[in-house]
Parts: C-alpha cells; structure tokens; sequence
C-alpha cells in the first residue's frame, strides 16, 4: 500500500500537468456557457493554439530567448480570433450553436493540417526542444497558471458586477436587456475569452506533453473540458474537481507501468478511462438542470 501511495505521488507532477489544459479550456467553457453559449468548439480551438504555440516556439527558439511566453501569447490570440467566427455565427446570425461549433471543429482539422504543410511541407511541425519544466513545487509553470486562471474567473464571476451581468445573460438575457445592458457585446466578449482560454490550453498541451504539434495532439481533450464543465455544474469548483478526475485517469494510463498491481492489465484500459467516464457523466447528468436556463439559447431582442 505505501508503495502505490508513493508512486501516486510521484505521479502528482504529471497529473497536473495533464489537468492544466483541461482546466483551463473548461474554465473557459464555464464563462461561455454562463453567459449562454454552448462552445462545442473547445476541441477546434485547443488546435489551432496548439498549432500556433508549436509553430511559433519552433521557429523561434533559436533565435529569441522569449519564444515560450510568445508561443503562448500567439496562441491565445488565434483561439480568440477563431472564436470570433462562432461569436458572429451563432449570436449575431443566430445560427445553430452547435453546429457552428462543430464546423470550427471541422476547419480547424484542416487549417492546422494546411499550414503545416505550407510551413514544414508535412502534415505536423518540425520537431523542439521541450518547451516547459517542471518548476516551483515539482509541479509544471502551466498547473499555476490553470489556477490562477480559474481563481481569475471565480473571482470575477461571483465578486464584479460585470460577473453578474454576465450571469444574467446566461439566465434571463431579455431581463438583463431590459436593465440596460447589452447582452450581445457580453456573450461575444465571453465567447472571446473562452477561445483565448482554449488557445492557452492547446499551447499548454503542445509544450509540455509534446515535442511537436500533429493533428492528434489534441485527441479529445476539448470535448472532455466540455465534460468537465457539465460535471462540474458549471461552478469554478466543480470544474476543479472534474478537471482533475479526467487527468488523473489519463495520467494512470501513461504510469501504469510503475504499478505492481495494475501491470497485468492492458493499458488500453486505462486509455479508454478518460473517454469512459466522459461518457458516464454525461449520461448521468443529462436530465439534470444545473445548466444555465438560456444557455444554446439565441438572444432575441423582440422575445419578451
């Protein structure tokens, strides 16, 4: 017993690693969803930043000193300017928000595939150095930065009047209407910030799990951020919770092989647990009504 507590342990650093991007994608799909936009879109967005993290630090890392806070900076603005696209799409054309989201998905697949192939003239980029290390603690940079995020997000959703407004967007859009706000500017800012989010935890993913960007990099991360949210209610702490019981999974699957007790066990099984209980979660929490009452909701101005 005290030797699987040990190497749980040892496997804390890269548990977090792996919750750090799941964190804060799904952070980011809380304030989307909150102001009442489904972003199915987190999968797609994850990629391009990851795309453009990988593809900056590799360029660069040679030549400037700064090539990873660039990489990252890069990367949330291409996930915000993706997330533009489904901002006009499904809030000022009202359209489908999930099938807006699920063509972001679909373009990003091939925009990441295109530009390496232009860039590289391969469908992935060239191989980098490791972007980041483990640092203060034995935890990786990124693990801090998904909980400085969240406490970010906690702090302004329940404690600035522009949380609260968002909020109400998500819930009673025609009342916050009716006070005077502008419920469209507040959903696209919220969509904004949730693909800038997305960006930074593809970078997250590509800079720390990867030495180069491929187009499975990503491989279901977004829609289990999207999980995470729905398991976690919606609230900063339930997305904590949920965030850290799918990395956990996954990172079982990448150390079982340091576990007496497990080794005999395929470790596809241990893959497949991220996947699974995804799965399991949403069934379970498919006829609960935690989400936000207009939430996949187009806001309509002449709707009382």
């Amino acid at each position: 017993m005290l030797d699987i507590l040990k190497i749980l342990w040892n496997m804390l650093p890269s548990t977090l690693m792996i919750v750090a991007p799941i964190l804060i994608a799904a952070t980011g799909g809380m304030i989307c969803e909150r102001a009442g936009v489904v972003n199915i879109a987190l999968e797609g967005l994850m990629s391009i930043g990851a795309m453009a993290a990988a593809t900056t630090h590799v360029l660069l890392e040679t030549s400037i000193g700064f090539s990873i806070p660039l990489a990252f900076f890069i990367a949330a603005v291409m996930g915000g300017l993706f997330a533009l696209i489904h901002a006009f799409a499904s809030i000022t054309l009202r359209a489908d928000q999930v099938i807006s989201g699920t063509g972001i998905n679909l373009l990003a697949n091939g925009i990441t595939v295109f530009f390496c192939q232009l860039l590289f003239r391969m469908d992935r980029t060239q191989n980098y150095h490791m972007g980041t290390k483990s640092g203060f603690g034995g935890a990786y940079p990124t693990a801090w930065l998904a909980l400085i995020i969240l406490v970010a997000a906690w702090f302004t959703l329940y404690r600035r009047p522009w949380g609260l407004r968002l909020r109400a967007a998500g819930e009673h859009p025609q009342a916050l209407a009716s006070a005077g706000v502008n419920v469209i500017k507040i959903r696209y800012i919220a969509v904004v910030i949730s693909g800038v989010l997305a960006g930074i935890a593809g970078a997250c993913i590509v800079l720390t799990q990867d030495i180069q960007f491929t187009v499975s990099t990503i491989n279901g991360k977004g829609f289990i951020a999207l999980a995470a949210v729905s398991f976690g209610r919606w609230l900063p702490l339930g997305i904590l919770g949920s965030s850290f019981l799918f990395g956990a999974s996954s990172a079982l699957a990448v150390n079982i092989i340091n576990i007496d007790a497990l080794k005999s066990l395929p470790s596809e099984i241990f893959s497949m647990l991220p996947y699974v209980i995804t799965l399991v979660t949403l069934v379970i929490f498919s006829g609960k009504d935690y989400a936000p009452r207009a939430s996949g909701q187009p806001y309509d101005k002449g709707k009382s």
